[in-house]
């Protein structure tokens, strides 16, 4: 396997699965870090602060820090700053994405009369919040979504991920939304843009073939895929575009990388 420069790193189904570890994930990123090779986290979940991340990531013994950390929290924030500095926002979702909306500028209301609708991962979404949505995205508002992704790997299972949240909305009202996270560009560009290398020298690293490798093939760079989360080894056979690698964890990296 190529020696990239830099790598961008799913989390969910990657690093780990809920609460549970994944075996190679703590090896791997202590591998980048005594080589000193630059990596950045970039996940889809919404739900959680950059904060959040590194605290739940350093409690299973993997070493990273917050400016380490992209969410499509922080990717929507930005992409709705730059588009329309200090627009009003009605959101379903967690802490991470309110919190990156409110830094970045933007008010977060809870009525239907907004600029902006926002669907994120809300793992406490009721029949009324969806209601307030479907109002606002047809009274106008623009229609955004943090992600696409239909299921989560948590450790009880594959749970219902934001793309089967955001369904609903769209499915009421015919309208489809702008999704920010991957496998859409939005993410990825500020991901590399960050970290101000060429894009032949990253790598993208990830379980989801639909989200993690798709992002990396949209932008042009080089994928590994990981047999630990959703899409199985034998799925990825059948893709017109296979990734660039496929392991069946991060411990067969470290060592195709140590050859």
């Amino acid at each position: 396997m190529k020696h990239y420069k830099a790598y961008l790193i799913d989390l969910d189904g990657t690093m780990y699965k809920g609460t549970d570890e994944i075996d190679g994930a703590a090896q791997f990123i202590d591998y980048l870090n005594q080589n000193n090779i630059p990596h950045l986290y970039v996940t889809n979940n919404s739900t959680k602060t950059p904060d959040e991340v590194t605290e739940k990531l350093r409690n299973m013994k993997i070493d990273a820090k917050p400016d380490e950390i992209v969410t499509s929290a922080l990717a929507t924030a930005d992409y709705i700053s730059e588009e329309h500095p200090n627009a009003s926002v009605y959101m379903l979702g967690g802490n991470g994405l309110k919190t990156a909306l409110t830094q970045a500028g933007l008010t977060v209301k809870d009525d239907e009369h907004v600029d902006y609708v926002v669907i994120g991962l809300d793992e406490e979404v009721t029949y009324e919040k969806l209601a307030v949505a479907t109002l606002g995205v047809r009274n106008g508002a623009k229609f955004i979504s943090t992600n696409p992704d239909v299921s989560i790997p948590k450790e009880r299972g594959f749970l219902p991920g934001n793309g089967a949240i955001t369904s609903v909305v769209s499915v009421s009202t015919g309208v489809q939304p702008q999704f920010i996270g991957k496998p859409e560009p939005i993410i990825m560009n500020k991901a590399i843009e960050i970290l101000g290398l060429d894009k032949s020298d990253v790598a993208m690293v990830g379980d989801l073939y639909d989200t993690d490798i798709m992002s990396g093939i949209n932008v042009g760079i080089d994928t590994i895929h990981v047999q630990t989360g959703v899409t199985t080894y034998e799925e990825i056979q059948t893709k017109d575009v296979p990734p660039t690698h496929s392991f069946a964890d991060l411990n067969v990296a470290i060592s195709e990388l140590e050859k």
